[in-house]
């Protein structure tokens, strides 16, 4: 975009007769809020443009080295010229040579000898359009941004109630928040990993905490429940999945599918062997394959009221030996190529307090509830 700050317009005028600029620079003294630069070589000209941002540009026909419709093309090979208005002066009055200048990207003509009130005319009403244009520009420029900051703070404010409602969910489940933490981090670190684009990356992170949301359909008394879950309790906590699938279903934002996604498919297994569907391999959604393997790595390494915690090395050891098996390979494999970063996550975003004590009467893991 061109135009000075209060609104002045700038024209480069190029003629190879320094009488001839002269007479035009004169002519156009006249034009209010104009200021001109007058140039007698077509290449000096064009170092001109490519130093500075004019709004017009009158151009000579017939010059040394290269003519007015060369440096026409020459100009419009610049993003910054693609609109800017051009006029050439020419005496020719052969039409093909017009025709020529008009596919280069000549505006209008003005023939030799002019009249100095034509020129102003002319220049007057190029200008006058540039200046809409500038404005109309700028116009469009603050739209856009507005449109932008009102997007990012609507996004914004959706993750921060995911996320919340992902903490209420973790804390609900005796946890105090930091395992929806850890899991986000490390479902983002494998994503990178498997070279996904930056913005579903993104959208793992932010979408992995809601993975168990459907416990909030699941009762206190066997979501906390200190000793080994019944045939019955395994059942109804494995209802969670479709509970959480079906607060999340028809979901018309980006973050929900892929959240459904995650919520629906991370206790299935590559195996096939998991719920609610026993998909397996890639049937399974890439989001929840990635999340499963956060999820599982961080209970087994967390104290919960049935276990106590794995170290991680030991949590680390089950994450690979169950590759192929419950687990992708390949987010397996990008699993231990990310582990310094991964283990980093697991040491320093910890609980700010650890859930009930575990009993021993439940000391049996359950990974795949």
């Amino acid at each position: 975009m061109s135009g000075e700050a209060d609104g002045t317009m700038r024209a480069l005028i190029i003629d190879d007769s320094k009488s001839v600029l002269l007479w035009m620079g004169a002519a156009l003294t006249e034009v209010p809020n104009l200021m001109l630069d007058l140039c007698d070589t077509p290449e000096d000209a064009l170092a001109l443009a490519a130093a500075r941002q004019y709004d017009l540009v009158v151009v000579d026909y017939l010059m040394p080295n290269l003519t007015g419709i060369e440096v026409t093309e020459a100009l419009r090979l610049r993003p910054d010229y693609h609109a800017i208005p051009i006029v050439m002066i020419t005496a020719e009055q052969d039409s093909e040579i017009r025709l020529k200048a008009i596919s280069a990207g000549v505006n209008d003509f003005l023939n030799k000898p002019f009249d100095p009130i034509e020129l102003r005319a002319r220049v007057t009403n190029l200008i006058s359009l540039r200046r809409t244009q500038v404005e109309l520009a700028a116009q469009a420029h603050r739209l856009e941004e507005a449109v932008n900051q009102a997007t990012a703070e609507l996004a914004s404010r959706e993750e921060e109630m995911i996320w919340r409602l992902a903490r209420a969910i973790e804390m609900r489940d005796g946890g105090t928040g930091a395992h929806v933490s850890r899991v986000a981090a490390i479902s983002q670190r494998i994503a990178e990993g498997l070279s996904l684009a930056p913005h579903v990356c993104r959208m793992i992170y932010l979408a992995a905490p809601l993975h168990d949301i459907g416990k909030i359909g699941i009762r206190d008394a066997v979501l906390n429940k200190p000793g080994r879950l019944t045939a019955q309790e395994m059942a109804e906590i494995r209802e969670h999945v479709n509970y959480g699938t079906r607060l999340l279903e028809s979901g018309t934002s980006d973050l929900i599918r892929v959240a459904a996604a995650i919520v629906g498919g991370h206790h299935e297994k590559w195996d096939g062997s998991g719920y609610p569907l026993g998909l397996s391999g890639k049937a399974i959604p890439i989001e929840a394959r990635i999340t499963a393997i956060a999820d599982v790595f961080d209970a087994l390494s967390s104290v919960r009221p049935y276990k106590a915690a794995w170290p991680l090395k030991r949590a680390y050891d089950e994450i690979v030996r169950c590759s192929g098996g419950h687990f992708d390979p390949d987010c397996v494999s990008v699993f231990c190529d990310k582990w310094p970063d991964i283990e980093e996550i697991a040491r320093t975003l910890r609980d700010e307090e650890e859930p009930a004590a575990w009993s021993p009467q439940g000391a049996a893991p359950a990974i795949g509830i």
